[in-house]
């Protein structure tokens, strides 16, 4: 397990590491008003080979499911940084028809994720933990449904060049598919309480640790 954990983690250092060197060298810069290929291919690579090594993999299986997954909903307080994408709008950066769906979308996930985190994290609330962790999953498809087709539905409005360079493109290429695949952990293991615990019983997760 110890050998899992460091190859993990690892692997999310360096997937760091390529998306901020690849966003340094403008190799996801794209001048053609659109995210493009670059970034799709960045963004959709982790969640993949994340999607096939939980699939192939018992031991990778245990480890997912053995994080602590308050610590993992909690994590997605970051998201309150949505904001940016409206102010961006505000100034003309970013075209409204993406930036403020996004926007408000990250803003109300990541202001209720310590709520997620200290409510919901629970066996006797794994229902509303789920409908949570899923609303923060519609929230980044519907972001990157109209990042990817906003210069379509709003020819006139701003590029979103701004999105393909540092240090917004650090927000496809690492931070969407990692705030996914902590989603679709936290929904694994809600799927994996067991019943018998009530509403009323039910106390913390204590054995999810890291």
């Amino acid at each position: 397990m110890k050998n899992y954990k460091k190859l993990t983690i690892g692997i999310i250092v360096g997937w760091f590491i390529f998306a901020l060197s690849a966003s340094a060298l403008h190799l996801f810069r794209n001048d053609s008003d659109r995210i493009g290929l670059a970034v799709a291919i960045a963004a959709l690579a982790p969640i993949v080979v994340f999607a096939v090594w939980l699939a192939a993999s018992a031991n990778f299986r245990k480890l997912a499911l053995s994080l602590n997954p308050r610590i993992l909903t909690f994590a997605q307080t970051w998201r309150i940084l949505g904001v940016t994408f409206v102010i961006l709008e505000a100034r003309q950066v970013l075209p409204a028809i993406f930036a403020l769906p996004a926007g408000y979308g990250d803003i109300a996930i990541g202001a209720t994720a310590w709520l997620a985190a200290l409510k919901f994290a629970n066996p006797g609330h794994r229902y509303s933990f789920m409908l949570w962790q899923a609303l923060g999953i519609v929230d980044l498809i519907v972001a990157v449904s109209l990042g990817t087709t906003a210069r379509l539905l709003s020819p006139q409005g701003p590029s979103m060049v701004a999105m393909t360079v540092l240090p917004l493109s650090l927000v496809p290429t690492f931070l969407v598919p990692l705030f996914l695949i902590f989603h679709v952990i936290c929904i694994a293991q809600a799927k994996a309480w067991t019943a018998s615990y009530t509403r009323s019983t039910a106390a913390p997760v204590q054995h999810f640790a890291i």
